[in-house]
């Protein structure tokens, strides 16, 4: 279930906790917001995140659920790392310059 690859823990199906933050952070949820979603523990969250538990595959299959339905896409090990992006579709908050900047 968890693999320790170096000093990075990765959780099964290949998420690694550090994805699961950062899905959090695109679609601007709090670990609150994502337990309701999920229908888990802001707790159970936090120590997937911190990669101190091995998650059922019923809770990791909710919460990847859950933000993959919030437009978060998991990428896989492709040669540059794992990591998360946002669907095309999924709509952004964008941070503009000022003119003058």
């Amino acid at each position: 279930m968890f693999q320790d690859i170096g000093k990075r823990t990765v959780v099964k199906e290949d998420i690694l906790p550090a994805q699961l933050r950062a899905a959090r952070a695109l679609v601007d949820w709090s670990r609150e917001d994502l337990a309701a979603a999920a229908k888990t523990t802001t707790r159970t969250l936090a120590r997937i995140e911190a990669g101190e538990t091995m998650p059922r595959s019923s809770t990791l299959a909710a919460i990847r659920g859950a933000l993959e339905a919030a437009g978060v896409i998991f990428v896989a090990e492709n040669g540059e790392g794992p990591g998360v992006r946002l669907h095309k579709t999924t709509r952004a908050p964008y941070i503009h310059s000022s003119e003058g900047d």
